[in-house]
């Protein structure tokens, strides 16, 4: 307990140092810190949870789904905050919907999964007027193993879902990005993508920038993205530790 709550406070305390460091464009917010919890136990969450965090990033559907239900977490977590930050499949819709403080879908990445998930939604929704939080998926480094839209059709993607997703709230883009880029040699081109993605959609779309959240930065980079204007970070090993290894799903 005690060595995960030093290393929660010590990734908190690195994202307020560069915080300190950003450009004054970005003073209006600070940055949602997502711990990335798959393949960690359920104690882990809810020792991460009672130091304080409430915002959890899972992977894996079935993970999520077991995560989810699971009795402890139920009881002792009322108040988290589920992000689905892998890839998702139409076949797998109706079990993450039906996942409890399920907050958002961060992976949207073509029009019949945002629309599958539009038809969906009410059917698992708490209120009638409760959409699910989404965000558009951009392949912002072109590595064809990777998920995500491409560059190209982000604002037609994010377009589709505010004009036909009626139970979808579009918050924001987000980006993997290439794994080990040296940020000595400068600003993270997957990240300037991503920036100049939401400068495009805020203004083919009019979008008020203010109103399109960047989720970019994971473990080895979550300052240079914070730096950058990253309105979240997804950091997990830094928080828990080396990950277990995954069975297959």
């Amino acid at each position: 307990m005690a060595q995960l709550a030093e290393n929660l406070k010590i990734v908190q305390d690195k994202i307020a140092t560069a915080c300190s460091k950003r450009s004054s464009e970005y003073k209006y917010f600070e940055p949602c810190l997502v711990a990335v919890s798959k393949l960690q136990p359920p104690e882990s969450i809810i020792e991460a949870y009672e130091a304080g965090q409430r915002h959890f990033g899972e992977n894996y559907v079935n993970e999520l789904a077991e995560k989810g239900n699971h009795k402890q977490i139920l009881e002792k977590c009322v108040d988290i905050h589920w992000h689905f930050i892998g890839h998702l499949q139409r076949n797998k819709v109706n079990k993450i919907l039906n996942v409890p403080n399920l907050y958002i879908i961060e992976t949207i990445d073509n029009e019949k999964l945002a629309s599958t998930l539009n038809t969906s939604w009410p059917k698992y929704r708490k209120y009638d007027d409760l959409k699910l939080k989404v965000m558009v998926q951009v392949n912002t480094s072109n590595e064809q193993e990777k998920s995500g839209c491409e560059i190209t059709h982000v604002s037609s993607l994010v377009k589709h879902i505010i004009d036909n997703c009626k139970n979808l709230e579009f918050t924001g883009l987000m980006t993997i990005g290439m794994f080990g880029y040296d940020v000595t040699k400068g600003p993270n081109p997957d990240f300037l993508c991503l920036k100049e993605c939401k400068e495009k959609v805020s203004k083919e779309l009019a979008i008020d920038l203010k109103e399109i959240e960047l989720s970019m930065g994971m473990s080895n980079d979550y300052e240079h993205a914070v730096e950058l204007g990253s309105t979240s970070v997804r950091v997990g090993t830094a928080i828990f530790g080396a990950r277990p290894k995954k069975n297959v799903e």
